[in-house]
């Protein structure tokens, strides 16, 4: 599994690609220019219709830790979690961003799941995007707007391989191939003083 740095591959800036076998993971630092990046972030945060979901655990109902929104087509249902989410219209906001980041991959998106980390108290635990709406080998196009924070990879192999990027403000992390079916992903709390984070996952649902 090969871990490469690659430069001038946009805008100038570096990416850095993860070889993981028969899946690649690809970060795009600066994807977005840094007063784009701003607008975006005071954008998407003031018009998405965001709330707060419950989960069972341990035969409790509690609060998941983060803010979502799932927007897409009409029709695009998105479960997880036992959650079903029926999706609300595009904002200009979503789609200037979903534009940009088709153009980058060449994959016609069609839905994503925005999320609000408000503080480090926020997070996602361990989980692959492999719902079977996703159909089999799904290009995930994530978003990142805000606090940089770190979003962690591990095999689902008894390997113990891990890797760990810092995913920073304006930045792009496309996932694709086998990732969702041979890895899964987080991002975890930290008791380091952080601001707000969205994230935009853009996936297609088929």
């Amino acid at each position: 599994m090969d871990r490469v740095i690659e430069q001038g591959s946009l805008f100038g800036s570096a990416s850095e690609r993860l070889d993981l076998g028969d899946g690649e993971v690809v970060y795009l630092p600066g994807f977005f220019e840094p007063t784009d990046s701003d607008r975006l972030f005071g954008e998407v945060h003031a018009t998405t219709g965001w709330g707060q979901d419950l989960i069972k655990m341990y035969g409790r109902e509690m609060p998941i830790p983060r803010l979502t929104a799932w927007y897409g087509e009409p029709g695009c249902v998105y479960t997880y979690s036992k959650i079903q989410m029926e999706p609300q219209g595009w904002t200009p906001a979503l789609l200037e961003i979903k534009a940009r980041v088709e153009q980058e991959t060449g994959v016609g998106f069609n839905s994503v799941l925005a999320n609000l980390y408000r503080d480090g108290k926020d997070s996602v635990a361990w989980h692959s995007d492999d719902e079977p709406e996703l159909g089999p080998r799904p290009t995930i196009a994530s978003v990142s707007f805000g606090a940089t924070r770190s979003f962690q990879l591990r095999s689902k192999d008894d390997d113990g391989a891990r890797h760990d990027l810092q995913v920073a403000h304006g930045s792009v992390v496309i996932m694709r191939g086998s990732v969702q079916e041979a890895w899964q992903h987080q991002v975890p709390k930290t008791s380091k003083p952080v601001g707000a984070r969205i994230n935009l996952t853009f996936r297609t649902i088929v």
